[in-house]
């Protein structure tokens, strides 16, 4: 809607209680602000993805003042809101308990029931200086107003492009200010607003801006919500998340394992969770060799010349281990007849496998020219940022790069996300969006006609894939824009899983060429394209996904067999023979423990299919079926059984 001069939000919303700020010409703003005549007005509800962000970053206001009011020592860092939530960093003597945090979560109550109000000033840099004269990291944040985006995690939230303002929590019946802090807002109008939907988290160690040179504060962590039962919800799917935890459900499991003695994202994999992988990647395999893919192999380690002609030294150096400077010869006398080179382990399998479309000449019959690698990488991954099986520092990317023309690239983009959507359905993730990462103006080679070109190729091919487009602006590997496909678990996270990269940048950087059907040398055009990602993440996210209850055709066991009593075990051997035979992974569970037990323990092991025989099912040649849900369907013929299971199995259906 249209406004004249001088009206404020508050006053364009008066009737709508769920508003909290206003969208001024695209812009948030706070409600009590002026708006401008002929300005275009909407409003903001708290249950929107912007008001959520501004209940969360009024929360976390809220809870600074409690701390100062619990620690008057404390010194405010940044507390910007985040996903389902909000952080604050503090420089404090001691870190927070959390008996603390119970203890802040009472002192926030008390301040939201008094109603105060968010009130934005406008200050001058001398202003805002006096203000928060006490205020340390306040402060050092002014003096970086005008390089805001680079100059840490959280400081555009503080300041930044513009005015300088400071939030006033203004006592309502007093009209007396009780705290402030400096922040580019806007905020809630007051409080209240807050209600009682809301809970501190956790508390941490962080690094003042991100930067592991500077002081460590503590940060606490909370979430807000519009409601009561919002916020339970939130509650009960974290609940939820951590049970589903990959690494706890791993050690449960026995799927894997991280030891400290091989160091930090260097995860093992047990029998059980050798399975789980291997059958992941064999049935990967089978469906590369139906659509046409090639395999090769590739050593895990290289000179470093290979990567100065990729540009990856030049672009990509910090994700990389460092150098081994090995194969120097030297004189008797120790001075140096041979230099030595640099080797690296390698991040990315595209240099090599560029190495093996060069190594001969390459015609336009052989294109498009799929190769494919189950290829072991490695990057150096921060100590913080490791996480489990997601994040590592080994890891095997089930890699292809795929040659081919300017006239094939769109066809083959186009099959080759049909190709990606489709095995990951076949892996139980069918909940997709696509999201398109383009340049980085300060990372990349090559010139922007050809950047050009391939960001339009991919977005249309995206477009007409009839899922969700989400802009990535800047999100661009340094060779080249690529489409990433996002998908949704079980929960309704997202994960990143394939990358589709077009570039046309390493083939010119490794004078990639082909023979046309002119008879003239032409540059071929790369696709990078990753399925999985890497087969550990994958793994971690199919555990979480399933909650360790894998489908069959995963399951490490997929059938116990229990007899009822000791008398009934040759039979029950006889019927996973049987299984076994047809390839099905079974055992029968002969342990000395009872009958109930054995049924508990298949139950937590999260075995797909329990077979149980008796002395009914023994005279009848059948065996009764125990499903994960706890129901039964008894007295099944053996061979009927059987056919079941190997169904299920062949056909991916439980």
């Amino acid at each position: 809607m249209k406004v004249t001069t001088g009206t404020t939000g508050a006053e364009l919303f008066f009737e709508r209680r769920d508003v909290v700020v206003a969208r001024v010409d695209g812009e948030l703003k706070d409600l009590d602000q002026p708006l401008p005549e002929g300005a275009q007005v909407d409003g903001v509800t708290i249950d929107s993805p912007d008001g959520l962000n501004v209940l969360r970053h009024s929360t976390a206001h809220v809870m600074a003042q409690a701390v100062q009011q619990l620690r008057p020592d404390a010194k405010l860092g940044i507390g910007p809101y985040i996903t389902d939530g909000f952080y604050f960093d503090f420089d404090v003597e001691e870190p927070f308990t959390p008996e603390d945090l119970k203890t802040l979560e009472k002192m926030m109550l008390k301040i939201i029931n008094q109603n105060q109000k968010f009130v934005r000033r406008v200050v001058s840099e001398d202003e805002a200086r006096e203000a928060m004269k006490n205020e340390p990291y306040k402060l050092e944040l002014l003096g970086k107003k005008n390089d805001a985006a680079d100059a840490g995690e959280g400081v555009n939230v503080e300041v930044g492009a513009g005015d300088i303002t400071i939030y006033d929590n203004v006592d309502r019946k007093s009209g007396d200010t009780v705290w402030c802090d400096l922040c580019r807002g806007p905020h809630l109008p007051n409080t209240k607003l807050i209600s009682n939907a809301f809970a501190l988290t956790r508390s941490s160690a962080a690094y003042w801006l991100g930067n592991q040179n500077n002081q460590q504060l503590q940060r606490i962590y909370g979430t807000a919500w519009p409601t009561k039962d919002a916020l339970k919800a939130y509650q009960e799917r974290i609940a939820e998340a951590e049970r589903r935890d990959h690494r706890k459900l791993g050690a449960e499991l026995d799927l894997f394992s991280f030891p400290d003695e091989l160091g930090s994202g260097l995860p093992v994999f047990h029998p059980k969770g050798g399975i789980i992988r291997k059958a992941m990647e064999d049935y990967s395999r089978q469906r590369h060799v139906d659509a046409g893919y090639e395999f090769v192999y590739t050593p895990h380690i290289t000179k470093g010349h290979l990567y100065e002609v990729s540009g990856h030294l030049d672009w990509y150096r910090d994700g990389m281990f460092p150098a081994m400077h090995i194969d120097a010869e030297h004189n008797e006398d120790g001075t140096v007849r041979k230099p030595g080179q640099d080797y690296y382990l390698k991040p990315m399998n595209c240099p090599m496998h560029n190495l093996i479309f060069r190594s001969r000449g390459r015609s336009y019959r052989e294109l498009p020219l799929r190769l494919f690698e189950f290829g072991s990488v490695y990057r150096y991954e921060k100590s913080g940022v490791v996480h489990g099986l997601t994040r590592v520092r080994g890891m095997t990317q089930d890699d292809a790069h795929i040659y081919c023309t300017r006239e094939q690239m769109k066809d083959e983009l186009t099959t080759t996300l049909n190709f990606v959507l489709g095995l990951l359905k076949d892996y139980g993730l069918d909940d997709f969006y696509l999201e398109l990462s383009t340049k980085n103006e300060d990372k990349f080679v090559g010139d922007d006609a050809t950047w050009e070109e391939a960001t339009r190729t991919l977005a249309e091919v995206a477009e007409a894939s009839g899922l969700e487009l989400v802009p990535d602006p800047g999100g661009a590997a340094f060779y080249g824009p690529k489409i990433s496909v996002q998908a949704k678990d079980a929960l309704g996270r997202t994960w990143q899983m394939s990358t589709i990269q077009l570039d046309f940048n390493l083939p010119e950087r490794f004078e990639l060429e082909f023979q046309a059907a002119d008879g003239t040398r032409q540059r071929p055009v790369m696709i990078h394209r990753a399925l999985f990602g890497s087969v550990e993440r994958f793994m971690g996210v199919l555990t979480e996904h399933y909650a360790g209850a894998f489908p069959a055709w995963l399951a490490p066991v997929q059938v116990v067999g229990i007899p009822v009593a000791e008398a009934f075990n040759d039979y029950m051997f006889d019927v996973v023979d049987k299984l076994k035979a047809a390839g099905i992974r079974a055992e029968v569970d002969i342990s000395s423990d009872r009958f109930p037990k054995k049924i508990r323990t298949a139950s937590k092991d999260k075995i797909p299919f329990v077979l149980i025989a008796g002395g009914e099912d023994a005279e009848a040649g059948a065996v009764s079926f125990r499903f994960r849900d706890g129901s039964q369907d008894n007295g099944v013929p053996v061979a009927e059984a059987v056919q079941r299971i190997v169904d299920a199995v062949r056909n991916r259906t439980s």
